[in-house]
């Protein structure tokens, strides 16, 4: 009587475990040997959710936990790889090769089918769509063509019928299935370039299902699509051809959206901050990452990571035209290998404007940028701006081989981020500058050299 209770608490378990699990599989006979991998994200990053080994058959299994519902992939040694929906119990396959497409088949997942179905169909209408287009202005505005009517109708019918049969198919898949929620997005995200470069009459449409979309829903955390449809969306805000002004109110506007959609979602909020800070950054948007900032930190009920915040905060503290605190350069001073004495101080440095450059001799991309500036500092310099560099080294050794070409003062503590400038200039990642005039107001956080230099330019000084 124990014995069968045991073994029916042990059969509970394995059915209660076992429906927990869902499963891909399938034949790839030219992969036999090599190990494969089902790999799916979460938010920004890639996880993976199975690994096997496909046998001497090509035969192969992947088990995974099915409360994860969204895209995922399979990946082989061999780096070959496909992109597949996970939305069903069970899924199989059978081919021949992952870098043979058209060796694929799907003989068990509705879902798939479906997908694959759209993918070949939609390249077909795009292909043909772009031919239409093509020849559509032709006969718009070409003389010779003036009296073709009957062809311009033709052209204009042919556009707006693939057209309509694309959102038909979309709209009339089962509702129930993930591809009837991301097909949508997925084809938001491959139109939006395209419309920046030739169909501007759609970026309105786009703008508008974009602030549309819900940024807390599960599936497009495992959709694999999140960052893309950020970046590209503030891309093609970036190249819509509006005015600057224009631009930022747009990019502003989806800010806001993006915050309150997410808002409440501390991890979600986190993470989409993070992502977007860096993109704008990167492409030098200051006053949009600026706006992202300072909306954050104005709110009382976001919770940011303490990284975050600092980084964040260093825009309150930090925006253009407010004053950088004064700077004592203490530790080791070095210019041109010759090493100072004396502390000096930022205000006493005669000069109208000073490049103040945070980094270290650890920092990889320190290493690559900072000896980029030598060929600029001599015309820098009979501008009237100088460099002051704030190591954040904690040894001796590498920070003076790092400086010792420096034309400009350099200076390190060796208290790494516990350096007093380094707190002072909220300096929350390295290479980070400032170009501040004599009387240390912020004229510019620049990412780049070409910047600096380009400001310069711009300025005529």
């Amino acid at each position: 009587m124990v014995l069968k209770k045991i073994f029916i608490t042990l059969l509970l378990i394995t059915t209660i475990i076992t429906s927990c699990l869902s499963q891909v599989s399938g034949t790839l006979k030219y992969h036999r040997g090599q190990q494969i991998q089902l790999l799916g994200y979460n938010g920004f990053e890639t996880i993976e959710l199975a690994n096997s080994i496909i046998d001497s058959k090509g035969n192969f299994s992947l088990t995974y936990d099915n409360s994860y519902k969204g895209m995922a992939y399979i990946e082989t040694k061999d780096k070959s790889n496909l992109f597949i929906v996970l939305n069903e119990k069970q899924i199989r396959l059978i081919g021949t090769h992952l870098k043979e497409p058209d060796s694929i088949q799907f003989i068990k997942s509705k879902e798939n089918q479906l997908f694959e179905e759209y993918a070949k169909d939609h390249a077909q209408r795009e292909n043909a769509l772009a031919g239409w287009k093509h020849l559509l202005p032709q006969y718009k505005s070409t003389p010779i063509f003036n009296s073709e009517k009957k062809q311009l109708n033709v052209i204009q019918s042919e556009i707006k019928r693939i057209e309509t049969e694309d959102a038909k198919y979309i709209k009339n898949l089962d509702q129930t299935t993930y591809v009837s929620w991301f097909l949508p997005l997925r084809k938001l995200l491959g139109d939006m370039p395209l419309s920046a470069q030739r169909y501007t009459n759609r970026i309105p449409k786009h703008i508008k299902d974009f602030h549309t979309i819900n940024f807390n829903e599960t599936k497009l955390y495992h959709s694999g699509i999140l960052d893309d449809l950020i970046e590209g969306h503030y891309l093609l805000l970036e190249n819509m051809g509006k005015p600057l002004e224009t631009m930022y109110q747009e990019m502003n506007l989806s800010t806001d959206y993006l915050i309150s959609n997410i808002e409440g979602n501390d991890k979600l909020l986190n993470e989409v901050t993070a992502f977007l800070f860096d993109l704008l950054e990167k492409r030098s948007l200051f006053k949009a990452s600026e706006y992202l900032a300072l909306q954050l930190l104005s709110q009382s009920n976001c919770k940011l990571n303490d990284d975050l915040a600092n980084e964040l905060e260093s825009y309150r503290k930090m925006k253009i035209g407010n004053i950088a605190p004064d700077i004592v350069f203490s530790g080791k001073k070095i210019i041109r290998n010759i090493e100072i004495p004396t502390n000096l101080k930022l205000s006493e440095m005669n000069n109208n404007y000073t490049l103040m450059v945070f980094g270290a001799s650890w920092c990889s991309k320190c290493k690559q940028e900072l000896p980029k500036m030598i060929p600029y500092y001599n015309k820098w310099k009979s501008k009237g701006i100088e460099i002051a560099f704030v190591a954040l080294d904690t040894e001796e050794k590498e920070y003076t081989e790092f400086v010792k070409n420096f034309p400009w003062l350099s200076s390190c503590d060796f208290k790494s981020w516990n350096t007093q400038a380094a707190k002072d200039y909220y300096v929350f990642s390295t290479p980070i500058m400032f170009l501040i005039d004599k009387n240390r107001k912020i004229l510019l956080r620049p990412s780049t050299i070409e910047q600096v230099d380009s400001w310069i330019d711009f300025q005529k000084i």
